[in-house]
């Protein structure tokens, strides 16, 4: 079994999972309660991937599920990890598709099982957040996993912008804001031009780096999750309707922000008839190759 595009309304390519079905410890632990306060929803709910999965298929969606590496901010290996996460998505895959995530610090170990999840496990991309693992995308210390992804055709999905983790707390948590230009991805696309990037979110304070390399570099797409739509910038609008309309993406950044609010608010928001159903489903089919091989969309270059 594996998404039905056809039969579902929406692709979410930005969701959390923080709870395991396996291990007693989740990542409630000293960070999602204060992102919850950050976005103003109090407690924020914590999911297994079969509770992911319940409640995308009440909503007829499909959803792309992953954990956070930050073992080299943390020491802790992330609950649930990986394998969890791959192994009860291939249970659901009629509305989960998974993607992995490995710390860049790890070194040849991380290479290691980013080859194993790929290879054994299905994943079908990997989720960086530089701000909390510490590190500059370009930075060559992250390339042999950049290697594994683009040799396997996958994505890869980077988190850009200000970020909840840390907001609120003494200094941050810790975490430096630096690393999420997404200017430091322009250099990933150029040095891995057949590797599929995503930039998560809209990229405050750097929306214009977004959509410069976004516009430039023919494999990078934007995100539109961690934002109620109606915050949106408007340059950021304007191009999701014209020069980006192939790509930009629906995501939500759940549980901190849920589908229906996201999809609520983006009903108010000045996008074209036409182009609703490109960032709500049809880009993510193609880029993920559901319904047939991704490829780079057309005048894009």
């Amino acid at each position: 079994m594996s998404v039905d595009v056809t039969s579902i309304t929406a692709i979410d390519v930005h969701t959390h999972v923080h709870r395991s079905v396996r291990a007693a410890r989740d990542e409630t632990a000293g960070g999602n309660e204060a992102m919850g306060a950050y976005f103003g929803i109090g407690s924020m709910p914590h999911y297994t991937v079969p509770e992911l999965a319940d409640y995308y298929r009440q909503r007829n969606m499909a959803c792309v599920a992953f954990t956070i590496d930050s073992v080299s901010a943390t020491g802790e290996e992330p609950v649930p990890d990986n394998i969890e996460i791959a192994e009860l998505a291939a249970e659901h895959a009629d509305v989960i598709i998974p993607f992995a995530s490995v710390d860049p610090a790890r070194g040849a170990a991380g290479v290691r099982l980013a080859r194993r999840l790929a290879d054994d496990f299905g994943v079908r991309g990997f989720k960086f957040h530089p701000s909390v693992q510490g590190f500059y995308p370009n930075d060559r210390m992250a390339y042999p996993l950049y290697e594994v992804i683009a040799s396997r055709g996958l994505v890869a999905l980077f988190h850009t912008g200000q970020t909840g983790a840390g907001a609120g707390t003494r200094g941050g948590g810790g975490i430096r804001l630096k690393y999420a230009n997404p200017l430091y991805l322009d250099d990933v696309a150029v040095d891995f031009p057949d590797l599929d990037i995503i930039l998560a979110h809209p990229s405050f304070p750097w929306q214009d780096e977004a959509l410069s390399v976004a516009t430039h570099k023919p494999r990078v797409y934007i995100d539109l999750s961690g934002w109620s739509p109606k915050y949106f910038p408007p340059l950021l609008v304007r191009y999701a309707n014209t020069l980006l309309r192939e790509k930009v993406l629906f995501g939500s950044d759940f549980p901190a922000i849920t589908p229906d609010r996201w999809i609520k608010d983006f009903e108010d928001l000045d996008i074209k008839p036409e182009v609703r159903p490109l960032i709500m489903k049809e880009n993510a089919a193609r880029l993920l190759g559901l319904g047939g091989p991704a490829q780079a969309p057309a005048g894009s270059g």
